[in-house]
């Protein structure tokens, strides 16, 4: 209490208790959050320790171990591998395939003259896409390429991919795909002060991506010998086109490495798997009914010794180790006793409690619960929307491919193609809107499935009808198909019937 506050107790009491509730009715007013999530004196926020900081404290200095413990669930916790693969084939599938959409108004183009344009690029790109030679590692072809990549960005959180040039025999085109796991891009040796480096990446003044440094050989192989790295500019000083794919999504401002999905529940599905490998173990010591005789004879004179079969012990160098087996039959020494404790399993609350962490799992990984272990019980409604709110996210991430890996990849190849004159685009290389004009294209993937077919069928019909969608997004939606193929070849079919008509009624 101040000296003004003793002083006017000591003459009016009253006043004095008045102004100490005035003066903590304020402080409770102006303290906001500190009284709620920010509280240090709630005895429920006493043992949280939140220390904060950077993009580097936070994820920077923490992304090796990330990505090593991701890597390890994906290959060891069948959930896990589970989720990714979920993700990786609703979101890419079989690839994203090329729809070719020029802005064929702005070229002064007819609709006829457009669609031959488009036919011409797709059958080009196809010549290049569709063989392993599009792969620096000659493996694997574009749209496999799709599905490594991105499987690689769920798993560490990013993929990065050089884009260089290779001459091949009877290959028109040079451009070639080289996929890089997230570990190669890292700080050089003797580089780790220099504070413009974060990561293996170079950032300019503005925060802005100017280089990464790309290591010769894997940091963690095992025979990797003396660590080389060499620099790639992230785009041509000239051309301003980027010579490297950086395959991240980021979650904070001036974050420069990419997190892995899995990250915010590693632990969860580390336990859940430690969890799940005790109760299976259990069960099968469970079924293992073995019965323990003791004995008045000596060793010499053993009558039971029914064990398990030479061929299946899997420790007979430890003379300590008595290993018991389906029905077997062990005898015991004299004075010897045995304790069997029954682990009694399966354990009933076992389905119950996985149940329970997989939907914490799910959402974070906004997968539902039905899609992450594929199990579909609930009623058609509730099974309906449990697919339109996976469907959300598979859509973004597709989005997501398009954006940073298969319409740079289409561009680099248009502007290789109109450069050997194999494809016709005059101004390409003059002006940027009509460059723009010429590299528009749509990037269709799997179909979303249907619970219901006729049902989606009759939807797919009204949105067309009512001009909320067209007949080619809605075949590609509904079926993953090209409505102009499918109307061609539907004209040669209805052709050829017409004709069997014709001679069956000759």
């Amino acid at each position: 209490m101040s000296v003004l506050d003793r002083f006017i107790a000591n003459i009016s009491p009253s006043t004095a208790l008045k102004r100490k509730l005035a003066r903590k009715r304020l402080e409770f007013l102006n303290t906001g959050y500190s009284h709620y999530g920010a509280s240090k004196k709630k005895k429920s926020m006493k043992g949280w320790k939140a220390d904060g900081g950077s993009t580097k404290e936070d994820i920077d200095d923490n992304l090796q171990l990330l990505h090593e413990r991701s890597r390890d669930l994906y290959m060891g916790v069948p959930l896990a591998t589970g989720a990714l693969k979920t993700i990786r084939t609703n979101t890419v599938g079989s690839g994203l395939r090329l729809k070719a959409q020029i802005d064929g108004t702005f070229l002064n183009m007819s609709e006829t003259e457009a669609d031959k344009w488009e036919e011409l690029v797709q059958r080009e790109f196809s010549l290049w896409a569709d063989t392993p030679h599009c792969d620096a590692m000659r493996f694997n072809n574009f749209y496999q390429l799709q599905q490594l990549s991105f499987l690689s960005y769920l798993m560490s959180g990013e993929c990065f991919v050089l884009l260089p040039y290779i001459e091949r025999p009877n290959i028109p085109y040079d451009l070639r795909v080289q996929l890089l796991e997230a570990d190669r891009v890292c700080t050089p040796n003797g580089k780790e002060r220099d504070k413009s480096i974060i990561n293996g990446v170079q950032v300019g003044d503005y925060g802005e991506i100017i280089a990464y440094y790309i290591a010769k050989q894997h940091p963690l192989s095992s025979d990797k010998g003396k660590m080389e790295w060499f620099k790639v500019d992230a785009y041509g000083k000239e051309t301003g086109c980027p010579n490297i794919l950086h395959l991240a999504e980021f979650e904070r401002p001036e974050q420069r490495r990419g997190v892995p999905i899995l990250a915010p529940v590693i632990e969860s599905l580390k336990q859940l798997g430690r969890y799940t490998d005790a109760e299976l173990i259990a069960a099968v010591v469970s079924g293992m009914f073995t019965v323990f005789i003791t004995s008045e004879y000596s060793e010499d004179e053993d009558l039971y010794n029914e064990n398990v079969e030479e061929d299946e012990l899997v420790d007979k160098g430890n003379d300590l180790t008595q290993e018991i087996g389906p029905g077997a039959m062990i005898t015991l020494g004299e004075g010897e006793s045995m304790t069997y404790a029954n682990p009694a399993r399966p354990n009933s609350a076992f389905d119950g409690f996985v149940t329970s962490i997989c939907r914490q799992i799910g959402a974070a990984l906004e997968l539902p619960y039905e899609m992450l272990v594929k199990h579909f019980t609930a009623s058609y409604s509730a099974s309906r929307g449990a697919l339109l709110e996976a469907w959300k996210m598979f859509k973004m991430k597709r989005t997501f491919v398009a954006s940073k890996f298969c319409q740079p990849i289409y561009e680099e190849f248009l502007a290789e193609g109109i450069a050997k004159g194999r494809i016709y685009a005059p101004g390409f290389f003059e002006d940027p809107l009509v460059r723009k004009a010429y590299c528009g294209a749509e990037w269709n993937g799997p179909s979303q499935g249907q619970l219901d077919p006729l049902k989606e069928v009759k939807a797919a019909s009204e949105r067309v009808n009512n001009g909320f969608s067209s007949r080619s997004r809605e075949t590609t939606e509904l079926t993953g198909g090209d409505f102009g193929r499918i109307v061609r070849q539907r004209k040669s079919e209805e052709k050829l019937m017409r004709e069997i008509g014709g001679n069956e009624d000759a």
